[in-house]
């Protein structure tokens, strides 16, 4: 919808901005090929009058039309093909989910059993004579994307540590599930266009400028940023493991990490989501200006300065798509979870629906108790807030459930069974209804 209301606002100004002059000298700089001339057309002659050239001609106008609605193309079918294989890359987690439910699991990481850190299968996995390397520990990093980017082990740690520190220990909580519905949520992010991915990609048109020598260097940079998001993410685990270890040698059970946003760049987990963002924009926009090119001006043009150019993009391309898609997405979405705030999707969809009919089922009863002061009433009345008790974090929900000062305590307003199934009850370990200071398990 952003890109073709920006085509329709090129179509309502084409004359405005081909009467936008700029001279010769600078507009032949900023041609993509060297052997392009101008053609100056009627629309143009204000700016031939005055020796000069327009900053886009007519043409050039409707051109950039064509090339948006390649663009709009070229990201949706991206962004689905990105997800597409995430999904199935995380398929396999759900075998290790109901694995957690397993006898074999709860003898392996049985809470009795004393090991040292370092015994341990994450502690094997992270704890090697790189770790505390500098020079090492980033090279390392950056090579454990392309193999077992996550093990099992690796799942089973995070997961453990999430649930303790924001739920109760040893709870049936379904940690797959949450992963799939934030990443869900995320998804619609990383199809978002912000204005400061807007300002790279008129950056990007600005540099395939002949003058920049671009076809060198720029259809490396999404591959370059992506490498580096998932550099981090892998060292992120390696450094809550290290973090464990500098808390204790000797551990009961197992490995215990400890969820911080410290871990992440400037505290900010969702950076790393705004850059897989910016990534797959910037892909679909080499995609998309490759397509155009070809179509418009053919595969021989002077846009592609030979065979080897060519090739270079198109393996770009490919190689970002396969590795965000399958590396680096799933890595994210299990890493980005370990920040010191939990994702409201926590809840399932049944669950905040039937917490708002709980919440209009409350308004109602106060407004018939009290017909003559209903606003007043709701002002005044007592707010419960479902929040989350944890070690680390305090996370409250835009929701709140209003209920008169006066009502009993036997009073309540019952969340039905066909509202809210018993398994997903269940994730309301560990969360209370907060009173003026007397809390209910809720």
């Amino acid at each position: 919808m952003l890109l073709g209301f920006m085509s329709l606002l090129l179509t309502v100004s084409e004359k405005r901005i081909a009467n936008i002059c700029i001279t010769k000298s600078v507009g032949e700089t900023l041609l993509p090929c060297a052997t392009m001339t101008f053609d100056v057309t009627k629309e143009e002659t204000k700016c031939a009058e005055q020796g000069k050239v327009s900053l886009v001609s007519r043409k050039g106008v409707r051109e950039l039309q064509y090339f948006i609605f390649y663009l709009a193309l070229c990201h949706v079918i991206s962004c689905i093909l990105t997800f597409s294989l995430g999904m199935a890359k995380m398929r396999r987690w759900e075998s290790w989910e109901a694995e957690t439910r397993t006898l074999e699991y709860q003898f392996q990481y049985d809470p009795r059993r004393f090991q040292l850190t370092r015994e341990t299968s994450f502690g094997k996995r992270h704890l090697n004579y790189w770790s505390n390397n500098p020079i090492l520990f980033w090279p390392v990093c950056l090579v454990r994307q392309f193999y077992r980017s996550v093990p099992k082990v690796d799942y089973f740690t995070l997961r453990r540590g999430f649930i303790t520190a924001h739920f109760a220990e040893g709870s049936n909580f379904d940690f797959q599930n949450f992963i799939k519905r934030a990443l869900e949520k995320d998804f619609g992010v990383v199809m978002g266009i912000s204005w400061w991915i807007w300002i790279f990609s008129v950056l990007y048109i600005f540099l395939n400028a002949n003058v920049f020598y671009s076809h060198f260097w720029l259809p490396f940079s999404p591959l370059m940023v992506l490498l580096l998001v998932g550099t981090k993410l892998q060292g992120i685990v390696t450094h809550m493991c290290l973090d464990s270890d500098d808390k204790s040698q000797i551990i009961k059970g197992s490995l215990l990490v400890r969820p911080s946003d410290h871990f992440f760049w400037f505290g900010w987990p969702n950076l790393l989501l705004h850059l897989i963002s910016f990534v797959l924009f910037q892909n679909s926009f080499q995609v998309a200006f490759f397509t155009w090119t070809s179509i418009r001006f053919g595969i021989r043009s002077c846009f592609h300065r030979g065979i080897e150019n060519i090739i270079i993009r198109v393996a770009m391309c490919v190689s970002v798509q396969i590795l965000c898609g399958y590396v680096t997405l799933p890595l994210y979405a299990l890493v980005t979870q370990m920040g010191t705030s939990m994702s409201k999707d926590v809840f399932a969809e049944n669950v905040i629906r039937g917490i708002h009919i709980w919440r209009e089922k409350a308004k109602k009863n106060v407004a018939h108790r009290n017909p003559h002061s209903q606003d007043s009433s709701l002002d005044t009345s007592l707010s419960l807030e479902i929040s989350l008790e944890s070690p680390s974090f305090r996370f409250d929900v835009s929701t709140s459930i209003l209920m008169d000062r006066s009502s009993d305590d036997n009073k309540h307003v019952a969340v039905t069974e066909e509202n809210i199934s018993s398994e997903q009850l269940g994730s309301f370990q560990g969360f209370h209804l907060q009173n003026t200071g007397k809390p209910r398990q809720f």
